[in-house]
């Protein structure tokens, strides 16, 4: 019993020996991606006069003094609340949408063969390759032509359905082991509710992964609604931001205060939902 003990710590002694430099790497690489972002926090709560001079010292992460004025000066000048807002409902209708879409057409694709299910199969992932910039003038053409400009759903639409999302969907639900959804047809459940019931809560992983990479995309995206919009009222976040450049006086303040709100959805989104991402990305790389 004790040379196997003994054998054990062994084993283990060599495993936590090689172990601390793999921690010291990960808080290095941590703290060298946590820089812009604490320096952009600390920035955004000084006041101008402050930033640049700082920028070469630890005094760049202290805001002193503390100010917080920037954050009302750039809802001020770029109408930031209303911009935020309709941040938020295109990317909150958009996700739940394409969660919506992409994950049953996945699952169509992965276990309920049909006639044009192979075709339909290589058209998705020859469609994954194409970037959104290689279809958005055709794409502007063809809302200006509709009258949709100028609106919030113009803005949704083109990225509800997702040729990526609908392929990881598919890939993850080709892993599910067919056995669960045998033994839910056999208790007389029909495709919908073996969707719904059986797979949809094995799927979390999945819809955490496909959730955040989505509200990430669509939260950011700059070019889309420069091209389909001119009226601020429903322009998003990431547009706002020019007026800080074009409007004099340049406050980095204000910029930094801005930024930090641009932000911090994410970085909340992601944190909330990091669990099942985790998951999601353990159980790929377990799989391959």
């Amino acid at each position: 019993m004790s040379t196997a003990a003994e054998a054990t710590t062994r084993k283990a002694r060599p495993v936590r020996e090689r172990s601390w430099p793999t921690y010291l790497a990960l808080t290095l690489l941590a703290v060298f991606f946590l820089f812009p972002l604490v320096m952009m926090l600390a920035s955004a709560f000084k006041q101008d006069a402050a930033i640049l001079p700082d920028s070469n010292s630890l005094k760049a992460f202290i805001p002193n003094p503390f100010d917080g004025t920037n954050f009302q000066d750039a809802a001020d000048r770029a109408d930031m609340w209303i911009l935020a807002r309709n941040s938020a409902i295109i990317s909150i209708v958009t996700v739940i949408a394409g969660l919506a879409v992409n994950s049953t057409f996945g699952y169509a694709l992965a276990r309920l063969p049909f006639k044009m299910s192979k075709p339909l199969l290589l058209g998705v992932i020859a469609l994954t390759i194409i970037p959104f910039q290689a279809v958005a003038i055709p794409l502007l053409f063809l809302v200006s032509e509709l009258g949709w400009r100028d609106t919030l759903y113009v803005q949704m639409l083109p990225f509800i359905a997702s040729p990526l999302f609908t392929y990881l969907f598919y890939s993850f639900f080709l892993a599910i082991p067919t056995e669960i959804e045998e033994a839910a047809r056999i208790d007389g459940c029909g495709p919908v509710r073996t969707f719904w019931q059986v797979v949809l809560p094995l799927a979390k992983p999945a819809f955490a992964t496909v959730g955040i990479l989505q509200f990430l995309q669509i939260w950011g995206e700059y070019l889309w609604p420069v091209l389909v919009t001119t009226d601020s009222s429903v322009r998003p976040l990431p547009v706002g931001i020019a007026v800080f450049y074009t409007q004099p006086p340049i406050s980095w303040g204000d910029i930094m205060a801005y930024a930090t709100l641009t932000v911090v959805p994410m970085i909340v989104v992601f944190i909330l939902f990091q669990r099942w991402f985790i998951q999601s990305v353990a159980r790929s790389g377990l799989k391959g």
